[in-house]
């Protein structure tokens, strides 16, 4: 029987903001090491943190996003611990009153609830060239979020899925460009088994390093109480080359942190005007929004939940729809060819609503083909050029003249006697081959259905051979 696991997850969330949680030093990813600092962020003694709205606004949207309770009054400490990164020797976070409280993350295997959300600065980052270890504090004093899970989660799987449910909701209400690899989004994951001691994995940065070092560790752990010994309580890190968890120091606990009141900022008071107006903000969230698209468009589960994954994709979908379109060709029509391209790469330009709109119409008239329909897409992700332009310049409108296609199949039926006799003979499968050549003379501009009815009538003229 495979060991089943007790599982925390702490993560930490960098909030869309221009400047830094307590400095006015902007937070673009990307600049030359140590280049957005300032006394502030480098913890010099004498400079004093201003708290900044933005962080703030983007913090309780997030909290709201998530279900939690926002608590009217919250403050901030100071945690204490000394480590290269952080110049101050103690990080200002929110420990004793967090910004908000509860809240839960639904998920393909149910709700995960969470235990609290709260504002804190980041640290900055080590970075190791051989025998040395360099500091770039460009990310120290970064607006984060930490989101902590209770310890309801069983598995590594499950604790992967909890993540891509919860960097759908930040992502869908704006709260972090959550690219993992990036730091914009990071986990500590804490893990023991029944009866075991427990062990935090630090910094993982992928769903994958997620996964891979809880199933690990479950492993590990199982092992270890298996034949006897004790696990011991300690902080882990995930080795990717060697696929194992490497310890790093004995986990610290509350006390060796020695919280204190930050005595340089005010209590955080937040009213209840404050909550409304982030409350009216909110977008509307991927599963209500599936949950309307099924309701509202006669979509499937399945596509509803497809369509709503990215925000993006969601409001496309309704903006074709506005446009005009049919709500199961449009849905279909992003679904599949249109999220072809896209995972293709390489330089494009997303048609617009419109665009999509007039293609489907066209489609739906029968002036083009499905397969022309392909062709004309690629070519206005490529070129940006309307349906209507492309076809005009191009071979591509579908054709229906009944005497053009009239002539087409019977020669395609003069020239292939042999699949004439066989469906004839009775081998229906024949027809579909004769088809396929009608279709590949014509270019595949040939209406099939009108093709179709052709081709029956000529083909039921044809002697038998006896």
């Amino acid at each position: 029987m495979k060991a089943e696991g007790v599982i925390g997850l702490e993560v930490h969330v960098q909030l869309l903001t221009k400047e830094k949680l307590f400095c006015t030093c902007p937070t673009d990813f990307g600049a030359g090491a140590n280049t957005r600092v300032c006394p502030v962020c480098l913890g010099l003694p004498g400079s004093l943190p201003v708290l900044n709205p933005e962080a703030v606004t983007v913090a309780l949207r997030a909290a709201l996003a998530l279900g939690c309770t926002v608590n009217n009054i919250s403050r901030f400490d100071r945690k204490h611990y000394f480590y290269p990164d952080l110049p101050k020797g103690y990080q200002i976070t929110q420990h004793q009153h967090p910004l908000a409280q509860g809240g839960r993350v639904d998920t393909p295997f149910g709700s995960v609830d969470l235990d609290r959300l709260h504002l804190e600065e980041d640290a900055g980052k080590l970075m190791h060239t051989g025998e040395s270890t360099l500091i770039d504090f460009n990310r120290s004093g970064l607006p984060l979020v930490e989101i902590v899970t209770g310890p309801c989660l069983t598995s590594a799987s499950q604790a992967r899925a909890f993540l891509e449910s919860l960097r759908q909701v930040l992502l869908y209400a704006n709260i972090s460009d959550c690219r993992m690899e990036e730091g914009s989004l990071r986990c500590d994951a804490n893990i023991s088994l029944r009866g075991g001691g427990r062990t935090e994995i630090k910094n993982l940065n992928s769903f994958k390093a997620v996964e891979r070092s809880l199933e690990f560790e479950i492993a590990r752990q199982s092992r270890m109480l298996a034949q006897g010994e004790t696990v011991p309580v300690q902080t882990l890190r995930w080795d990717e080359t060697q696929a194992r968890t490497v310890p790093m120091r004995p986990k610290e606990m509350a006390l060796d942190y020695r919280y204190l009141l930050e005595p340089d900022l005010l209590p955080l008071v937040i009213d209840a005007e404050i909550v409304d107006r982030a409350r009216e903000d909110l977008p509307e969230l991927p599963r209500p929004r599936a949950a309307r698209f099924i309701k509202e468009y006669g979509l499937s589960p399945q596509n509803a939940a497809v369509l709503t994954l990215t925000r993006e994709m969601a409001d496309c979908f309704e903006q074709v729809v506005a446009a005009g379109a049919s709500p199961r060709p449009a849905a279909n029509l992003l679904l599949g060819e249109v999220s072809r391209l896209i995972n293709q790469g390489g330089k494009h330009r997303l048609p617009s609503p419109r665009s999509l709109a007039e293609l489907l119409a066209l489609q739906e008239q029968g002036s083009i083909s499905v397969t022309a329909a392909k062709v004309v897409l690629a070519q206005m992700f490529a070129s940006g050029q309307s349906a209507d332009s492309i076809l005009s310049c191009n071979s591509l409108s579908q054709l229906s003249d009944r005497h053009a296609l009239e002539n087409l199949a019977q020669a395609v039926i003069a020239n292939n006697p042999n699949p004439v006799a066989d469906y004839l003979g009775g081998k229906k499968q024949a027809f579909g081959y004769l088809m396929g050549l009608a279709m590949k003379e014509s270019g595949g501009r040939a209406n099939p259905a009108l093709l179709k009815e052709i081709m029956v009538q000529l083909l039921t003229k044809q002697p038998i051979n006896k």
